[in-house]
């Protein structure tokens, strides 16, 4: 489903029949964004870098997808438009990648969860918009389980929930028993030439305890699911499950015929900053 988007201002981004009061960061220069980057300190627990915007609510929260960082374009735009907004947002980077503390192989679902709900708990106020990429769109689903009271809204950019349980479990059965006995599972990287993920056994046994597509997600506020049909990662019936299987009536699922997984193009960037503005919106005239 393509969405027409045209520019008819310095500033403004015309889709469909919304203006959007957004700025592409492909249109700044590297001068505009000197922040320096913060620290989250945890007791026994990996530091986590953080960049944060201060303004007004909803506030937005990116979560980046499987070993991304806070420094991605999409995240990047979504910055750029919450503060032409005066709106906060915060990005950052879970332990094990980027710039936080913590050792990537020993990362797992529960403890990119617990450092969301650091970031959520510690460094925002009052409802929230979370934006959820590939992984992160299914780690947004954990953490507004978790926190109902104070997530107003979800955006899910091609969530991959349950993804590497559902790949896994669709491996032969003698190719499972040998990741088991090693301890590790190469997964390609389309993305890359040659290219693999080494992923530990344990990350698969842990994430197997935070799978949400088998049953009712017990999630009622609004849900914007954006999803490329030419998904080389994530299929985008993923997505689909998700919107059957929550509890809530205010669901949209929007699939871009073209779209691959990244959705870094400047037509998705597009779509995805219009849905947080439309939410935006929304939820300011329910206040």
């Amino acid at each position: 489903m393509a969405v027409a988007a045209r520019c008819r201002l310095p500033g403004l981004v015309d889709v469909g029949s919304a203006a959007v009061r957004w700025r592409p960061p492909w249109a700044l220069t590297a001068g505009c964004r000197k922040k320096s980057t913060q620290f989250l300190n945890r007791p026994d627990l990996p530091k986590l870098a953080y960049m944060r915007l201060k303004g007004r609510n909803p506030g937005v929260l990116y979560l980046p997808g499987f070993a991304a960082t806070m420094k991605t374009d999409k995240a990047l735009a979504v910055e750029d438009f919450c503060k032409s907004l005066g709106h906060s947002f915060v990005r950052f980077d879970y332990s094990g990648c980027g710039a936080s503390g913590g050792n990537f192989s020993e990362c797992t679902v529960s403890s990119w969860k617990k450092d969301v709900l650091a970031i959520f708990d510690q460094l925002t106020e009052g409802p929230q918009i979370l934006v959820g990429s590939s992984m992160g769109g299914w780690l947004m689903i954990l953490a507004a389980i978790a926190r109902p009271e104070r997530v107003a809204a979800l955006v899910g950019i091609a969530a991959g929930a349950d993804y590497l349980v559902t790949a896994f479990g669709q491996l032969p059965l003698e190719t499972k028993k040998e990741i088991e006995e090693k301890g590790e599972w190469y997964l390609p990287n389309k993305q890359m030439e040659d290219g693999f993920y080494k992923i530990p056994y344990s990350f698969i046994k842990d994430a197997q305890n935070h799978c949400v597509l088998h049953t009712t997600i017990p999630i009622t506020c609004p849900l914007r699911l954006i999803h490329g049909m030419k998904d080389e990662h994530i299929p985008w019936q993923v997505s689909l499950k998700i919107a059957e299987n929550v509890l809530g009536s205010d669901v949209d699922l929007i699939l871009r015929k073209q779209s691959k997984h990244k959705m870094i193009e400047k037509d998705d960037v597009k779509l995805i900053i219009y849905t947080i503005d439309d939410l935006i919106d929304k939820l300011s005239t329910l206040e």
